[in-house]
C-alpha cells in the first residue's frame, strides 16, 4: 500500500492512525504505517513532553505525527475563565437534571476532571508546538483546518508536513491557499467532527479541487477493500481513527465502553453538539437524546460547550453510567466486533486490499 506520500515520509503503507492513546500510535508507526498522536487532552506540555519522550523509546525509529486542536484565527485577551462566565446558569442546571436523573455521583474531593476540553485555546496549543518541534516528528495535523500562517512556517523550518481536514471542496481549497501540504478529505461519515458530505463523493471532489496536493481519503474506513477504494478515488493514503479505538493497546476508560462499541452497528452513531458544540459522530446514548429534547435548553457553540460538559463526562466515564456512557466514533463502527492488536488491524488490512486489487484486475482482465 505503498504511494508517493508514503514514500515521502518513510512509511511502508499509506495509513494515517490517529488516537489519542501513545501506545496506539506508536504500534501503528512500528506496523509500518503513521502514528499520530492527538495532543488535545494535553493541557500539561510536560505531560505531553512525557508521552512524546515514550514514543521515541517505542516507535522503533519509525516516523510519527502529532494532532493539535488549533483555531485559525486568533482570539486576544480570552482565558478560559471568561469563558466559562458565558455560560447561561440555566444549562448548568439542564446537566445537573440529567446527571441526577441516572444516578451519576459527584466526583471526589481528590477527584481531578480527567476530560477536559481545554486543547482548542490556541495558546495551548502553541505551548504543545513548543514542545513537539522539539522531537522529531514528521507530521503536524490541525484538527480545526488550516493553523495560523505563522505555525505552517514554523513547522516547514523543521521538514514538518502540515495536513488538515477538510469536508467539503471549498474549504479544501482553501487548505490549499493557505500552504497545507496534505488534505484529509474527511466524509460525513468519520468520527469525531465531520461535515455532510459522504466520502464516496468528497475524496475524488477534494483531489480535483487541490490537484498537486496529496489527499488522505477519511471517513467510514475500517478494512482493506475501502483503503484500495479510497485510492482508487484519487487519494494517496487513508486517514484512520474509529477502528483504532477497540485495539488491545487502546486505553478507552472502561469495559463497558468497550463492549458498547463492539456491540455497536453502524447506525448506532449520530452528529451531536452534545459534546464540543459542533457537530461531531459518536455513539447514540441517552446523553446525545438528552441533548437532543426539544424541552432541553439546545448545545452552545464551541466552546461554551465543550466546557459545559466537561465534568459531567468525566463523572459518567468513572462510574460507568451506562445509558450515557459514549465516545466520538464513525459509522466503521459496526464492523468493530472483536478487540484486536494494531498489528492484527493492519494484517487484516493489507489482505483486504490485496483482495481487492485482484478483484479489479481480474474484472480489467489482468489476472
Amino acid at each position: 500500500m505503498e504511494t508517493e506520500l508514503s514514500k515521502r515520509l518513510g512509511i511502508e503503507h499509506a495509513i494515517f492512525g490517529f488516537t489519542p492513546f501513545p501506545a496506539v500510535a506508536a504500534a501503528i508507526s512500528r506496523a509500518g504505517g503513521m502514528g499520530v498522536l492527538g495532543a488535545v487532552r494535553y493541557s500539561d506540555a510536560d505531560e505531553l513532553a512525557r508521552s512524546l519522550d515514550w514514543m521515541e523509546e517505542n516507535t522503533g525509529g519509525r516516523p510519527y505525527g502529532l494532532d493539535v486542536v488549533m483555531p485559525a484565527k486568533k482570539v486576544e485577551g480570552v482565558s478560559e475563565a471568561d469563558i466559562e462566565a458565558m455560560i447561561p446558569e440555566g444549562h448548568r442546571e439542564y446537566v445537573r437534571q440529567v446527571l441526577a436523573k441516572h444516578g451519576v455521583p459527584e466526583l471526589g474531593p481528590d477527584d481531578v476532571s480527567g476530560w477536559r476540553i481545554t486543547g482548542w485555546m490556541e495558546q495551548v496549543a502553541r505551548n504543545q508546538l513548543d514542545v513537539a518541534f522539539d522531537y522529531p516528528i514528521k507530521l503536524l495535523a490541525n484538527a480545526l483546518g488550516s493553523p495560523p500562517a505563522d505555525v505552517i512556517a514554523r513547522a516547514h523550518e523543521h521538514d514538518v508536513l502540515v495536513a488538515a481536514p477538510a469536508g467539503s471542496a471549498r474549504h479544501a481549497g482553501h487548505h490549499k491557499d493557505a500552504g497545507i501540504d496534505i488534505v484529509v478529505a474527511q466524509g460525513y461519515e468519520a468520527g469525531g467532527h465531520t461535515g455532510e458530505i459522504a466520502s464516496m463523493v468528497l475524496v475524488p471532489e477534494v483531489v480535483s479541487a487541490v490537484e498537486g496536493i496529496p489527499v488522505l481519503a477519511a471517513g467510514g474506513i475500517g478494512t482493506g477493500e475501502q483503503v484500495a477504494a479510497g485510492l482508487a478515488l484519487g487519494a494517496q493514503g487513508v486517514w484512520l481513527g474509529s477502528v483504532w479505538l477497540t485495539t488491545t493497546e487502546a486505553e478507552l476508560p472502561s469495559q463497558v465502553l468497550i463492549d458498547k462499541l463492539l456491540a455497536a452497528g453502524s447506525g448506532d452513531t449520530v452528529r451531536s453538539r452534545a459534546l464540543t458544540g459542533k457537530p461531531a459522530r459518536q455513539l447514540r446514548t441517552e446523553w446525545t437524546d438528552a441533548w437532543e429534547d426539544p424541552a432541553g435548553p439546545g448545545t452552545l457553540p464551541m466552546p461554551l460547550q465543550g466546557l459545559l460538559v466537561a465534568d459531567a463526562v468525566s463523572r459518567i466515564q468513572k462510574y460507568e453510567t451506562e445509558p450515557l456512557l459514549g465516545t466520538p466514533v464513525g459509522q466503521i463502527v459496526g464492523q468493530m466486533n472483536s478487540e484486536r492488536s494494531v498489528q492484527a488491524v493492519f494484517d487484516d488490512l493489507t489482505r483486504g486490499f490485496e483482495r481487492a486489487v485482484d478483484r479489479i484486475n481480474r474484472i480489467a482482465g489482468r489476472a
